[in-house]
């Protein structure tokens, strides 16, 4: 019997938890489900509403479908995300704060300046968003992926990125300060300037991908690299 291929053998990373979405979903309309505060938004389809500039405190969507809906501007304070798909959805510059996402996707969406503060991620799939600048600090992430994500200039300060991957994601100049880093992996991604490297005890780095690292680390240390 020929010898098995080691590579065989490896567990494919496991991925989130896919959002739980209801059978049928109500078509949201506008303005009788316009964002308001205290209000829970569930089984629910919103397709190109405009939902931007908005300040909210408590709202809550469970088993929603977003699609090319803007949440541009709008602040909310404490509010949940349960089994919801965000699929080309505009949340440059929303503010979120004390908030929480669980079994969530957001794909090929825009957040460009967006900030998640002292939030919760579990079970969420970030997938073809475009995320420079995006700020994440204090929040928390389990079993979280962020897949074939633009993130320049991302801010994970004091975020406990424990176990969650990057795969195929641009974090150029991204910072990690004071960052929780234990089993967090980095696959194809481009790691240049980032700041915060001595976070990056116990993450894992392709060979490749730890190259863009060097200097960085380098500098942190004191070193001087000559060509």
């Amino acid at each position: 019997m020929p010898p098995s291929d080691s590579r065989s053998q490896r567990k494919r990373p496991k991925e989130p938890a896919a959002p739980k979405m209801p059978r049928s979903l109500a078509v949201a309309r506008w303005p009788e489900h316009d964002l308001e505060d205290d209000r829970t938004y569930r089984s629910m389809a919103f397709t190109g509403l405009d939902l931007s500039n908005r300040d909210v405190e408590i709202a809550d969507f469970e088993g929603c479908r977003l699609v090319d809906t803007g949440f541009a501007g709008t602040r909310l304070h404490r509010a949940g995300f349960v089994d919801v798909e965000f699929e080309r959805c505009d949340l440059s510059t929303m503010a979120a704060r004390m908030s929480t996402v669980q079994r969530g996707r957001v794909s090929s969406s825009r957040l460009t300046g967006t900030a998640w503060t002292e939030c919760a991620f579990r079970d969420v799939l970030f997938d073809g968003c475009r995320a420079d600048l995006a700020r994440f600090r204090f929040s928390t992430f389990a079993g979280t992926v962020f897949r074939d994500c633009s993130m320049p200039e991302a801010d994970f300060q004091n975020a406990d990125l424990r176990g969650v991957r990057f795969e195929r994601c641009d974090l150029t100049r991204a910072q990690f300060s004071q960052a929780q880093m234990d089993g967090a992996r980095f696959a194809d991604c481009t790691l240049v300037g980032i700041g915060g490297v001595t976070s990056f005890k116990g993450a894992v780095v392709r060979s490749q991908d730890a190259q863009g690292l060097l200097y960085v680390l380098a500098g942190a240390m004191g070193i001087t690299i000559e060509e």
